[in-house]
């Protein structure tokens, strides 16, 4: 299992809270990861993977049965994860996804709305930060997101929401890239327990805006203090990760 000793790394170490029991009932148990994050949950429950009926549409099964199907792999274990920290936001994504199916079948290619409800789902990232990061974020202008304004990061908090984005990053490389939902998260809310972000955010999440995919790509081991390649600034002089930015 490629989870042993994960909580070491920054990124994770928020997740460690609600997931650090699991993972070690997991390991004792590894064919029943769906039981043990169903000790712990509440509202949704996890089950094994066979639940889903053939057929059936992952999302539509989990808003009819309220119940997620399972399996035993690291991207189901952070989605598991997910689940408990912010199962209000989870509800919403799977509200608006089942009715995005209702309306429009299960085709070959997701629709606007699916496609980027996934993306969040899998991707995601919340930013709290000074607007200086902002405007060069919204550019794409890595030096001074970085660099010139390294200081700042300081203030500012990155919360990792996508359980995909977890999973690549149990092998971190350079250009792992969250998508930064545009829309700052405020102070007070990030100053709170997991339970106010999981509330703000559940109600931020509408068809109408959604559809549009209104994220921003980050780099997110770019990110001053989370990996130590980057004390190097030749680090971000990589033109394949941090492409120059927007004119």
């Amino acid at each position: 299992m490629l989870l042993d000793g994960i909580w070491a790394s920054h990124w994770f170490t928020p997740w460690q809270k609600t997931g650090a029991a699991i993972l070690t009932a997991w390991q004792q148990q590894p064919e029943s990861l769906h039981a043990c994050l169903a000790e712990k949950q509440t509202g949704f429950h996890a089950v094994p993977q066979n639940a889903l009926p053939s057929g059936e549409a992952y999302e539509a099964f989990i808003y009819r049965t309220q119940t997620v199907p399972t399996r035993n792999n690291a991207h189901d274990f952070f989605n598991g994860l997910c689940w408990m920290r912010f199962p209000k936001t989870k509800k919403q994504l799977n509200r608006l996804q089942a009715l995005a199916i209702q309306q429009q079948g299960v085709q070959a290619q997701r629709g606007p709305l699916r496609d980027a409800l996934t993306l969040f789902d899998e991707n995601a990232a919340l930013l709290c930060a000074p607007q200086a990061l902002w405007d060069a974020l919204q550019t794409q202008d890595w030096q001074s997101l970085f660099v010139t304004h390294r200081d700042l990061w300081k203030d500012a908090q990155l919360s990792l929401f996508g359980h995909a984005l977890l999973e690549k990053l149990l092998n971190p490389y350079k250009g792992i890239t969250a998508h930064v939902l545009c829309l700052p998260v405020p102070e007070e809310v990030q100053a709170g327990a997991d339970v106010a972000l999981d509330d703000w955010l559940s109600h931020q999440l509408h068809a109408n805006e959604m559809q549009h995919k209104p994220f921003l790509p980050l780099p997110v081991l770019g990110v001053p203090g989370w990996w130590a390649p980057n004390e190097n600034a030749a680090f971000y002089e990589d033109t394949q990760v941090f492409r120059p930015q927007k004119k």
